[in-house]
């Protein structure tokens, strides 16, 4: 969570996802108001368009009634049937009747059956399937009734199962009728019956459907059912509380959990009722909240990949930044950074690359320096040696020509020329093979045996494969001398000197051994002590203490400077965890390690 590129991404990712939310929750309510207002509207088209259809219907049935009412052939017709005696009169009479009213079946498609019932009882009748007049008592039923009460208006009888007349014809009709007036002295003359087709009005009122669960009802002013699209006719829902509208209004109701809308028909006292379940309307909100949540999965997705990217963008400049200040902070001056992002982060990281470059200058100046110091250390370190041993040569020539011992004489001086060259030779930063100092060794070797007359006796056991490992001119002359000189010569018996290398622990041990006198342990001690302490003396470091000790003598003894001086130049070249190792028993002898780094492949004198 501390990361920048986190923060970034969470930061990013939170602002997106908010305006995200935000944005999808104001999308759906406008969306869910809008396909309200669209339903709404659609559902007040559609009522408006059934109950004007509703209406044309009924009034082309109501001219179908004053068509007939209208027509005085056939008044005079009825009323001279009902007051002739004479059956063929009355028999031509109906057949004329029954022939006006074919003319009026046949004229709509819809009309299953027209029925005139005179006032003196005389049946007329045109219909399909008709046989006779089988309730001897229609006087008596309901819809007579009402024909006989109203005043001579249209009388709408709904939509019934069944025809009032005929017994046989079971199908669903849409019935209505009116009274039949004399034209000249409006005298009642009869009542007229028609039964039509309800698939008229049924298909009206499916305009009023917006969905498939949607049904419509017509009620009277009584709240009866006079027609319904439903199938189920049993369970009729209530319409007591629903407010009945005006002539051409429309009422919408979606306090419920069914949207209603309603309108009433011109021509009747009738209301034509939608009922639509609020779940039908909702299922394209459903759709449109499904499609939202696609929308917003993508949106998301799309979110986090720029989140992402954006964070990445920002971060991975810095974190390329920050592993390149581990590397220098670890040495490593060699590297740059090289990115392509915001301004104010390539500048960042051109001050780095420019600050790295100086430091790296500079670090370089220092090497240089420091190294031209160590090399000046090493020469005046390696002049130290030269006086002592051309002090003990120089003695050992004396006696060897006082005693005239020319062809001794002639070895050793050859010996000694050979070593005056090797140790004068400097070019190489004080630098020689391990081959080259054993050749040194010989030589020298070759004097000592001269002047201890054969009372030293060298043994070399190096592997061919660490002859040419590098190490500092001058290194195993002084461990030699100081070997035979305070180690062997006290010896009253033959000294032997072995001169091996190992590997151990991963370095190379290139051993010097004497079977001497030895070295007091206090001594030793001393000795060891000096040469940790040239650990720091050998960096330019020495504390007042160590050159108090050097000019007074009370611990380096004389022995101790040759070795001091060889531990200091390995410690130079290869570093602290090399350098010398000391050992030594009393009587038994003394061992001098050389202790150096393994020689990698390819290392070679150059």
């Amino acid at each position: 969570m501390n990361s920048i590129h986190n923060r970034l991404f969470i930061l990013f990712m939170s602002g997106m996802l908010v305006l995200v939310g935000i944005v999808s929750v104001l999308y759906y309510q406008r969306t869910t108001q809008i396909i309200h207002n669209k339903i709404s509207d659609l559902a007040q088209k559609n009522i408006s368009q059934t109950v004007g259809l509703f209406d044309l219907l009924l009034q082309g049935y109501d001219s179908i009634t004053k068509s007939l009412n209208s027509n005085y052939e056939m008044l005079r017709l009825i009323e001279e049937r009902d007051s002739s005696t004479e059956q063929t009169v009355n028999i031509f009479n109906e057949r004329q009747i029954t022939n006006i009213l074919g003319a009026i079946y046949y004229s709509r498609d819809d009309i299953v059956g027209i029925h005139v019932i005179s006032s003196g009882g005389k049946n007329y009748n045109y219909a399909r399937n008709f046989d006779s007049v089988i309730d001897a008592n229609f006087s008596t039923t309901e819809w007579y009734q009402k024909l006989q009460d109203s005043s001579g208006e249209m009388v709408w009888l709904g939509l019934l199962q069944g025809s009032v007349i005929n017994q046989f014809q079971k199908e669903s009709m849409f019935v209505f009728g009116r009274k039949l007036f004399d034209l000249s002295d409006h005298r009642v003359i009869g009542v007229m019956l028609i039964e039509t087709n309800p698939q008229p009005i049924l298909a009206a009122l499916s305009n009023v459907t917006i969905s498939p669960n949607s049904k419509v009802y017509i009620v009277d002013q009584n709240d009866r059912l006079i027609a319904t699209t439903a199938e189920d006719k049993q369970n009729i829902p209530s319409f007591a509380g629903i407010q009945r509208p005006e002539v051409n209004k429309i009422i919408v109701d979606d306090r419920t959990d069914q949207l209603i809308v309603a309108a009433r028909a011109k021509m009747s006292d009738w209301t034509v009722v939608g009922l639509t379940p609020k779940g039908d309307i909702n299922a394209e909100i459903v759709k449109t909240r499904e499609y939202l949540y696609y929308v917003l999965v993508i949106l998301i997705f799309l979110a986090t990949a720029l989140a992402g990217l954006v964070s990445r963008t920002i971060a991975s400049p810095l974190k390329l930044l920050i592993r390149e200040m581990k590397q220098v902070e670890m040495g490593n001056f060699k590297g740059s950074v090289n990115v392509n992002s915001f301004e104010e982060i390539n500048s960042l990281v051109s001050s780095f690359n420019r600050m790295v470059y100086r430091m790296e200058e500079l670090i370089e100046r220092i090497t240089l320096a420091s190294m031209s110091e160590k090399n000046a250390e090493l020469q005046a370190l390696q002049s130290q040696v030269n006086p002592h041993f051309l002090y003990n040569t120089l003695d050992m020539i004396y006696w060897m020509l006082d005693e005239q011992e020319n062809d001794r004489l002639g070895k050793v001086i050859l010996s000694l020329s050979q070593m005056f060259r090797y140790s004068s030779d400097w070019q190489e930063a004080s630098k020689t093979t391990l081959r080259q100092e054993l050749e040194q060794m010989r030589h020298y070797m070759t004097i000592i045996e001269s002047r201890l007359e054969g009372r030293v006796q060298t043994v070399v056991d190096v592997k061919p494969e660490w002859l040419e490992v590098i190490m500092p001119k001058m290194t195993l002359q002084p461990i030699i001398e100081n070997a035979v000189k305070y180690g062997l010569e006290p010896l009253r018996e033959q000294g032997v000197l072995r001169v091996w290398a190992e590997v151990h622990e991963g370095d190379l041990h290139i051993v010097v051994s004497d079977n001497g006198v030895g070295i007091e342990e206090g001594q030793l001690q001393g000795m060891q002590a000096l040469l940790t302490e040239d650990f720091v003396a050998g960096e330019g470091l020495r504390s007042a203490r160590a050159a108090q000790q050097l000019e007074e003598g009370s611990v380096r003894p004389r022995r101790g400077i040759g070795l001091t001086n060889v531990h200091r130049r390995i410690v130079l070249m290869f570093g602290e965890s090399y350098g010398l190792r000391i050992t030594s028993k009393r009587e038994e002898g003394t061992t001098v390690t050389i202790v150096m780094p393994l020689p990698r492949k390819g290392d070679h004198l150059a």
